[in-house]
């Protein structure tokens, strides 16, 4: 089984659980990168669905761009195989490149995203990958 850990710290995303759970994934929400982060440190996921924020002003201490810097970061090290899928609002979607020029992102949408939207991007995530698939 699949492990699919999403950040979603906004209240406007719709969850999936039987979306993850008809795709064989076990999914672990988490609410704060800094949950997140010390998960990644534990176990490494096999997927990472999180929201996007810009970093507008010194939000993020002025080093960082979003509030996934950190995250992505922890990704490289302990999880390098992880895919990596973000969700952002279209007023953030210009800022996306400036994180893609720093991390690999696989999967890039733009909200709102469906179940559909969802489902079709992760089965793209291991067409991708021959043998690895669902």
């Amino acid at each position: 089984m699949k492990q699919l850990y999403t950040l979603i710290e906004s209240t406007t995303f719709l969850q999936f659980p039987e979306l993850y759970k008809s795709l064989s994934i076990q999914e672990t929400r988490f609410q704060a990168a800094r949950q997140l982060n010390k998960a990644i440190a534990k176990t490494a996921p096999d997927i990472v669905l999180a929201e996007f924020f810009y970093g507008f002003g010194n939000n993020y201490a002025g080093i960082n761009i979003s509030n996934l810097d950190v995250s992505l970061h922890a990704l490289q090290r302990h999880a390098p195989q992880a895919k990596i899928m973000v969700l952002v609002d279209k007023a953030d979607r210009p800022y996306v490149p400036k994180l893609e020029a720093l991390f690999k992102i696989d999967v890039i949408l733009t909200l709102p995203v469906t179940a559909s939207d969802i489902k079709t991007a992760i089965n793209g995530l291991y067409k991708k990958s021959p043998g690895r698939g669902f």
